[in-house]
């Protein structure tokens, strides 16, 4: 799974944009140029040729510190980061460390913030794309307890739609453009509208189906952490493997009576496997109840 590429979207305040830019630069060695669009995009060239950008997203309250507190800012501090295609192995290192000095600078992440990740759709196919939607329906409410998604944010990435779910298992389509169809159901506009309100859910497949090619998971609170950061991309990684290599998947919900133990043998299923991972799989277990190590002692 760690040879998948992605990208990530990191959503903040605390500095401006124009900050933030340039400690992107200085870190990366790279030079920035702003484009003066809707989005007040910053485009910081890496020597390696790869382009991150930092724009404004009108999502994002801003913010900023003054003596040690937090008050209202203008729009120059609607900040988003926003990767070029990422690998793992390859590129961690680096995204933690880009993170890291995004903090130091000033940077923060409020209640309004978000991280986006966006995984490559080359290789999925009409089982795959239909695995994917019975994992994260199965695991909705697991996911949403663990990862703790702020109340401000739930318009922005809603839980996968029960009503699809029925339907894609009653109909069991075979195309792509079947379950095309079948996810743009009862919305109204065009399906070429960028901000099209499908796209608002844990599990965004309007990437996909509209000209990205991607397969985006928008269900993480902001963070300028980069450990927890990291367990997100493993967790969206680990998802994108299953889906594409898994036979079938169900979307019945597991027994959660346990519910640190149901996501830690969920993740070592998964490939969180080993010490390299022991951070991600404690944050990821960190808000929920029981014991992660008797399936039935529910005191840690």
């Amino acid at each position: 799974m760690f040879n998948s590429r992605f990208g990530i979207e990191v959503e903040f305040t605390g500095i401006t944009r124009t900050q933030a830019a340039r400690v992107v630069a200085d870190y990366l060695n790279g030079t920035v140029s702003a484009t003066h669009d809707y989005y007040d995009t910053q485009k910081v060239a890496a020597p390696d040729g790869r382009v991150w950008k930092i724009m404004s997203d009108a999502s994002v309250k801003s913010q900023r510190k003054d003596h040690g507190r937090t008050i209202d800012a203008g729009s120059e501090y609607k900040v988003e980061l926003v990767s070029p295609i990422l690998t793992y192995r390859d590129d961690i290192d680096t995204l933690q460390e880009l993170i890291r000095r995004l903090r130091k600078a000033g940077g923060f992440a409020n209640s309004s913030s978000g991280i986006h990740i966006h995984l490559d759709g080359a290789n999925h196919t009409p089982k795959s794309i239909k695995n994917f939607i019975n994992i994260i329906a199965s695991k909705n409410d697991l996911f949403y307890k663990a990862l703790q998604i702020e109340p401000d944010r739930m318009r922005f990435c809603k839980k996968m739609d029960s009503y699809l779910v029925e339907r894609m298992n009653q109909r069991r389509p075979q195309t792509l453009s079947q379950i095309e169809n079948i996810w743009y159901e009862g919305y109204n506009g065009s399906r070429n509208q960028h901000y099209h309100d499908s796209r608002y859910h844990f599990l965004n497949l309007h990437s996909f189906f509209g000209g990205n090619h991607t397969v985006e998971l928008r269900g993480f609170n902001s963070e300028l952490h980069a450990g927890k950061i990291r367990s997100y991309i493993v967790l969206a990684l680990a998802l994108n493997q299953q889906a594409l290599t898994q036979k079938s998947a169900s979307a019945r919900k597991p027994q959660t009576d346990n519910e640190k133990f149901a996501m830690r043998t969920y993740l070592n299923r998964v490939g969180f496997i080993g010490e390299e991972f022991k951070n991600c799989r404690e944050h990821l277990c960190k808000h929920l109840s029981g014991s992660a190590a008797w399936r039935y002692r529910t005191t840690v």
